[in-house]
């Protein structure tokens, strides 16, 4: 999991994940990812789902996959897109699902805070947004 420094004294937790670069495809621009964020390199599984996240100015389609370590070492990594003074990952850990469940809803995903087992993102399908559409 990833924490990022969202704001005076506000943090976010979540899994790695970032922006697709024109031209790759989103199983290349995970592994992309996922190595700058963590030092890590996966192989990309199976398709999850997709959480769709609308907070203006904020509209984002999240893919879900499986993913499993093949090399690398845990690395607090860096966004190339963002200069030093500018980073916002703050700390970078392997959480149980005990640990995450422990921290509080607004800094973690709310993918997070709707499961009881790491299986349960595993028979997830489909389509998500959990109501966090707040166009009026």
């Amino acid at each position: 999991m990833i924490k990022h420094r969202m704001g005076e004294g506000k943090a976010f937790w979540n899994v790695p994940g970032g922006g697709m670069q024109f031209g790759q495809n989103a199983r290349e621009n995970l592994k992309r990812e996922f190595y700058e964020e963590t030092g890590l390199t996966i192989d990309v599984g199976n398709y999850l789902f997709v959480h769709e996240f609308l907070s203006p100015p904020l509209h984002a389609l999240e893919l879900f996959f499986e993913v499993h370590q093949n090399g690398g070492a845990l690395v607090l990594g860096t966004d190339p897109e963002l200069g030093d003074e500018q980073q916002l990952i703050e700390d970078i850990r392997f959480l149980s699902l005990d640990e995450i469940k422990l921290l509080p809803l607004k800094e973690k995903h709310e993918v997070f805070s709707r499961i009881n087992s790491f299986n349960d993102v595993r028979i997830w399908k489909g389509y998500f947004n959990f109501e966090n559409n707040c166009i009026k």
